[in-house]
């Protein structure tokens, strides 16, 4: 399924030949891929492409088919998943200091380079990571992103005991588990009305759910904006105590309206999150079957991605 250009707003399913497999790469058959909002960002032109015809799509799981000069610790057969950072240069500063995800020759799978909306897809060895048993390939698929940025943000949280979760979609559902197994209290955020997300939020554990302009029953340590909404960052600031953080998620959020500085003061942090890290990765999906993290999905044909993106 192909985004032909900046104009097309659309997918379309074209035949293609398979990706050359390349020295460090590994060349996967999808499995199944998750819709991300950041794919709709794309599709959308809120994120703009540099480089037409694209494949999008970056909540990869798929089956290891062939291998690259040089990929040693991977091999035909494995069962693996590919997400979001693609690549990076390996030599820059953020590279050797274990923040690859600063790189500034970063490429994003689905993004940069083509992604998994396809029969078969080619990534950077160094970026594809083993999925735990536990996980069917659909189940998987929503780790990949959902999954791993979420984790990224929630360790931004520090050891905040009282977490509030703005936004209650794909990440929230997966990290609300992750805190509510560490004994953290969760406070899920929706959007006013959306009685199924909050009924959902309370089913995993959340101490509390209620609308994005309600306030929460008691302070809170930190809050994870995942919804792309700037004008939750006050209004998250304002739940928050002294010391406390407010962490912006998304790789695209609609811009920050003006606050008065009183909201920030006290030593309150607003922190953005970017991209992921290999660590990342490691550490989530070796977390992931523990908790158990349970993802909920719908599968749907690769020829009906045009209808997802577009719902």
């Amino acid at each position: 399924m192909v985004l032909s250009s900046a104009s097309s707003r659309e997918l379309e399913l074209l035949e293609r030949e398979e990706p050359i497999v390349l020295p460090g790469d590994v060349l996967v058959h999808v499995r199944a891929c998750g819709v991300c909002r950041t794919d709709l960002h794309i599709v959308d032109g809120e994120l703009p492409v540099s480089d037409f015809p694209l494949v999008p799509g970056h909540e990869i799981v798929g089956v290891v088919e062939d291998i690259g000069d040089g990929v040693t610790d991977l091999f035909p057969g494995d069962r693996v998943g590919i997400s979001w950072l693609g690549h990076t240069c390996g030599e820059c500063g953020y590279c050797q200091s274990g923040r690859e995800n600063l790189c500034p020759d970063a490429r994003f799978t689905g993004y940069q380079v083509d992604g998994g909306y396809a029969e078969y897809v080619v990534a950077d060895a160094r970026y594809v990571f083993k999925i735990p048993d536990l996980y069917s390939d659909a189940d998987a698929a929503p780790l990949l992103c959902a999954g791993l940025i979420g984790y990224r943000a929630y360790r931004m949280t520090g050891d905040a005991k009282r977490l509030g979760l703005y936004g209650y979609g794909a990440a929230a559902h997966i990290i609300a588990q992750v805190a509510v197994h560490q004994g953290r209290r969760v406070y899920a955020f929706t959007s006013p009305g959306d009685s199924n997300a909050q009924s959902l939020a309370l089913s995993l554990g959340a101490t509390w759910a209620g609308a994005s302009t309600e306030p929460p029953p008691e302070a809170l340590d930190a809050a994870i904006i995942f919804a792309p909404v700037g004008a939750l960052v006050p209004e998250a600031l304002s739940h928050v105590v002294p010391g406390g953080s407010v962490v912006c998620a998304g790789i695209h959020m609609s811009d920050l309206p003006s606050f008065p500085y009183r909201a920030l003061w006290g030593e309150r942090v607003v922190r953005s999150v970017a991209n992921l890290t290999r660590q990342d990765a490691l550490d989530f999906l070796a977390l992931a079957p523990t908790v158990p993290v349970k993802t909920r999905v719908h599968s749907y044909s690769l020829g009906d991605a045009v209808l997802v993106i577009e719902s």
